[in-house]
């Protein structure tokens, strides 16, 4: 991620390698404020929509400017044959900087992976490639625009919408009321004047069994931004009132669909997302940066 992000996965992200390689662990949940609840697990006209194309689809991997069709089709069914036990698909293949090593793209229900493989598909590396002149991780920007996010088409009707001074500047929030490092998010948003801060609730119950609870408790205050803020900045939980109909659980699925593993995640208006807990002056420069 850029540098001036202090990141979940730096502090508490962790990977499975139980799988026999690290590609299929790279698809598996992580952990960000814990791992991603089971209830974020989809189903296929779900992962259709982020992209995780069914089988019968697979066949129609795209083969990118500059691979040759017999190359392309190779790795895709090299990769897809070496992994039919774990269902491994490929979305697309695409040339790189460095010859002969060719780019793959591999969709899951927590986004899309980015690996690299030879013409044969026999061999393949998972990791960041750098162009060492800039010190660039075009790993890190094919990601960033494949598992982009069209802010504009987020509910925001479901959100707990924060304004600060006159809001010009955007943020969503995808945040579960007991996670630690979103409430540490949340003692940073005080300190950025001109904001407007959606907050969209995904609680994780494996993680925090009141979280979702709360959640819904908090969407059926009277004045749930006050509600909100009080017990994320203050910890006063809010007075006890009956359960109304909330949008909990679709904000939850719907970080699933983006493929969000933990909270906070945050996403920008120019469809950029960062997973994780950023202090101060870093926080408002990143929000800054990432306007359009």
């Amino acid at each position: 991620m850029r540098r001036f992000f202090i990141t979940r996965k730096a502090i508490t992200m962790k990977r499975s390698f139980s799988l026999r390689i690290a590609i299929p662990a790279v698809m598996l949940a992580l952990a960000a404020c814990g791992e991603a609840p089971a209830a974020n697990g989809q189903p296929a006209a779900v992962a259709q929509k982020n992209g995780t194309a069914p089988a019968e689809e697979s066949a129609a991997a795209k083969i990118g400017a500059g691979v040759p069709a017999e190359v392309g089709n190779t790795i895709r069914a090299t990769l897809e044959k070496n992994y039919a036990d774990q269902n491994l698909k490929i979305e697309s293949v695409a040339t790189t900087p460095i010859k002969g090593i060719y780019e793959v793209v591999i969709p899951s229900a927590a986004g899309k992976t980015v690996a690299y493989t030879d013409e044969t598909g026999a061999y393949m590396l998972v990791g960041d490639l750098i162009e060492t002149k800039a010190g660039r991780s075009l790993t890190d920007e094919r990601k960033e625009v494949l598992n982009a996010v069209d802010f504009n088409s987020l509910p925001f009707d479901k959100a707990i919408t924060e304004v600060r001074g006159n809001g010009k500047l955007k943020v969503a929030v995808f945040s579960d009321p007991d996670c630690p490092f979103c409430k540490k998010l949340e003692h940073e948003f005080p300190k950025i004047n001109n904001i407007t801060i959606y907050n969209f609730m995904m609680p994780i119950p494996s993680l925090h069994p009141d979280a979702e609870r709360k959640a819904v408790q908090i969407w059926c205050q009277k004045d749930r931004t006050a509600a909100w803020l009080k017990w994320m900045r203050e910890g006063k939980q809010p007075a006890q009132v009956a359960d109304c109909p909330n949008p909990v659980a679709e904000t939850t699925a719907l970080g699933g669909r983006f493929g969000f593993n933990g909270t906070p995640t945050l996403v920008f208006p120019n469809g950029k997302v960062q997973s994780g807990y950023a202090p101060m002056p870093h926080l408002q420069e990143a929000i800054e940066a990432n306007q359009k």
